[in-house]
């Protein structure tokens, strides 16, 4: 071959490389009841944008740990503060589709107290139009003008089979997607959500009364169902059940502190350990995606939830393949255990990274 035909075959080959090379990200959306400063909810968010192996589509926000317009203020705030303002803030649903406040309150009467009821928290409660406590100051950017259903829709039909869907949430805003569109789910790559609960091994009050009631599958059980029943292509849980075998601890946040990335100093400023079950449960099923390796046992169940308006409404319906009801279930991939340590280091590398330039 001729110099001349080398050097150009040389850069084909380059272009070539360095295209594959691009594409490699992997394209993923956040769903996330977006609560802050800091928080699970942020902290999770932050990991996947920090991440180099990401491409993030965009931020779909639904009312959950708080109210969503606060919700939405903390998200863009956040991504102020570390640069990131490319990625879209899509705010979603503000109400559930069916459960409402004053009748969770009756509920209560009648079955007991719920340890969190997210934005309905008595002793955080504040109306749905205003912002409560903004430490990290409002944000001047603004979020999409589009809502969160119509956007996810937009995105997996762009690009069909390559997005994931990680939900940190209630399912409310994947409900309305698939209730517009019910090839929502078909079109997307997999949905990785943090929620449900079967029978952890804690002392954790929340829990041992009530095994199989989780906050994010409970504040909405009949979007959780429709999401549930929809036709995904693989369906990742990250339960109470392997969460309560976390801490955010205070040696955790001083060695985050200690870097010097604006993502750093935003844990290292505003997060908080609050009593003794500082679980990281957003940040888990967040870095278990980066990087699977973390999950050491796992296990394939089939899941429902609990819709009758007794006792068990919204609490986390499981069953093996043997004994399932004959009812169309999607086969779920269950983690049961991980690696602390690789999961930890993880979290730490990534959040005193430099953060990734805008896509």
């Amino acid at each position: 071959m001729k110099p001349g035909r080398l050097s150009l075959f040389i850069a084909a080959l380059l272009l070539i490389s360095f295209t594959s090379w691009g594409q490699e990200k992997r394209k993923i959306i956040i769903d996330q009841d977006a609560a802050g400063p800091a928080g699970t909810d942020q902290q999770s968010m932050l990991l996947l944008i920090q991440s180099p192996q990401t491409d993030i589509l965009g931020i779909t926000v639904v009312t959950g740990d708080q109210w969503l317009h606060a919700e939405v203020a903390h998200t863009l705030r956040m991504l102020e503060l570390i640069g990131r303002t490319d990625i879209p803030v899509v705010p979603g649903a503000e109400y559930p589709l069916v459960r409402r406040q004053q009748e969770t309150e009756q509920w209560e009467q009648r079955y007991g107290s719920v340890a969190w009821l997210g934005a309905w928290t008595p002793r955080l409660y504040h109306p749905p139009d205003q912002l409560g406590e903004m430490p990290e100051g409002k944000p001047t950017t603004k979020a999409a003008d589009e809502d969160a259903a119509h956007f996810l829709l937009r995105m997996v039909h762009k690009f069909p089979n390559q997005i994931t869907i990680y939900a940190g949430g209630p399912m409310t805003n994947l409900a309305l997607a698939i209730s517009i569109d019910p090839e929502f789910a078909r079109l997307a790559k997999e949905l990785v959500f943090m929620g449900a609960s079967f029978n952890p091994r804690t002392d954790d009050p929340e829990f041992v009364n009530a095994p199989t009631h989780e906050f994010n599958i409970w504040f909405d059980p009949e979007a959780a169902h429709v999401v549930f029943q929809a036709p995904w292509k693989k369906i990742v849980c990250t339960p109470v059940d392997i969460s309560v075998k976390t801490r955010l601890t205070a040696n955790l946040v001083n060695q985050i502190k200690a870097g010097s990335s604006s993502a750093a100093q935003y844990i290292g400023k505003y997060a908080r350990l609050r009593g003794n079950y500082n679980y990281l449960w957003d940040e888990l099923a967040a870095a278990a995606w980066l990087d699977p390796g973390i999950i050491t046992k796992k296990e394939t169940l089939f899941m429902d939830v609990d819709l009758d308006r007794g006792a068990g409404y919204g609490n986390t319906l499981s069953w093996a393949e043997h004994d399932k009801p004959r009812i169309d279930l999607q086969p779920v991939e269950v983690q049961d255990d991980l690696d602390l340590d690789r999961f930890y280091k993880l979290f730490v590398d990534l959040l005193t990274a430099p953060t990734p330039k805008k896509n």
